[in-house]
């Protein structure tokens, strides 16, 4: 019995083609919206955590607390931080906001003073040409590091190792040598708002403190050993730190990590948000398969005559029309699901992110349109089920 109402409910559905493909596009357009806000959404807080963790935020720093001292740190604090058995690398940030000058052009930039390659606290992977030495740091060498967005900005192509540009620092124009042309972090974030975060140039911390006449470090960026323990290894460096300038309250530690959790937090509240205004279009799709199924019914009303007349119950006429409205609502919601999931792909694709696929977004978008059609057929479902037989006959079309 239940076979022949899921074949009887296809026929019907058979019957009105171009209806039923509106009704079946409008749950599919809710469930892809869902899906699609859902997955940028996710994709977009995982994106934004790998950049700034590239960035280096995803770590520690110490710095001097203006409230309590005036006092700055130096490398014996580098040193010392450096000893410390729970400390994995940690890295001078010197850094300055300037102009560099190639080729006639003039450019917005941050210079990073970093240290050796191999210690960087934002993350550098070169493409051409070489990272940065131990040997260019302690002579305070005269070279740097740029990212392809510089390269392609003044040459249009990304290998420029060998050239020179200017870089205003202290007051007047420096020429250093490009060793290297790295990809980093923040290239992403780079790429998409450009006028607010500027290129990067990486010099030795040394040569950036010897031009800008200035021997302290503004922070020092340290990265764990165990990141399960941070706040209390970050209290414990920051007492050491205080020790060492004999004071007992000016240098602080803060943990970066938490406000990457605060931001998580925000992007999944914003992303639920939006998950819902979308759902709002399941609930019109819900009163689309009503009417359609209203409709249906006031259509078939002989039909449903003939089939009570030759001793067909009030369950079966109910569970024919349940099926129809769960079979819209399933097909909708597969559909919307599959272009969901290629709109997000070649949205990922167009601007060279991993696609992220959240399968337990995609059950609850199916659960939820299915629920919400045969909520909505329910009441057409009753509406059939309870016609009298002799009454259903005398309808004339």
């Amino acid at each position: 019995m239940f076979w022949d109402s899921l074949i009887c409910s296809f026929r019907n559905l058979g019957r009105k083609k171009f209806r039923s493909f509106l009704t079946i596009s409008g749950i599919s357009v809710g469930v892809a919206s869902v899906v699609l806000i859902g997955s940028i959404g996710e994709i977009g807080k995982n994106t934004i955590n790998q950049e700034l963790q590239s960035l280096g935020l995803g770590s520690i720093t110490v710095s001097a607390d203006r409230k309590f001292t005036s006092q700055k740190m130096t490398e014996e604090d580098l040193t010392l931080i450096r000893e410390n058995p729970n400390v994995k690398s940690a890295t001078p940030i010197v850094m300055d906001y300037s102009n560099v000058r190639m080729r006639g052009l003039v450019a917005n930039s941050v210079l990073w003073g970093t240290d050796r390659g191999e210690n960087q606290i934002i993350s550098l992977t070169p493409q051409y040409g070489r990272l940065l030495t131990q040997a260019d740091v302690s002579s305070a060498a005269e070279v740097c590091v740029v990212d392809s967005n510089v390269a392609n900005l003044f040459y249009k192509r990304e290998n420029i190792v060998g050239k020179f540009l200017d870089a205003m620092i202290g007051g007047s124009y420096v020429r250093l040598k490009i060793v290297g042309v790295a990809s980093s972090g923040g290239n992403l974030l780079q790429s998409m708002v450009g006028d607010v975060i500027p290129s990067f140039i990486y010099l030795p911390y040394t040569t950036l403190q010897r031009y800008a006449g200035e021997a302290s470090f503004d922070q020092i960026a340290v990265t764990m050993v165990d990141s399960k323990n941070v706040e209390a290894m970050s209290e414990q460096i920051a007492a050491a730190i205080n020790r060492q300038h004999n004071i007992s309250r000016g240098f602080k530690a803060d943990n970066i990590s938490r406000q990457k959790e605060t931001l998580d937090r925000v992007l999944g509240i914003i992303t639920v948000v939006l998950s819902a205004i979308a759902a709002v279009s399941l609930v019109v799709a819900g009163l689309g398969i009503m009417t359609v199924m209203i409709v249906s019914v006031n259509e078939r009303t002989r039909e449903i005559g003939i089939k009570k007349s030759i001793g067909a119950t009030q369950s079966t006429i109910w569970v024919e029309f349940l099926i129809e409205a769960f079979t819209i609502s399933l097909m909708g919601s597969m559909i919307g699901v599959i272009v969901g999931v290629l709109l997000t792909a070649a949205g990922c694709l167009a601007i060279s992110i991993p696609a992220l696929i959240n399968f337990r977004l995609i059950g609850i978008s199916i659960g939820i349109s299915v629920v919400v059609g045969i909520v909505f057929g329910v009441y057409p479902a009753m509406m059939a089920a309870r016609l009298h037989p002799v009454n259903a006959l005398r309808i004339e079309y």
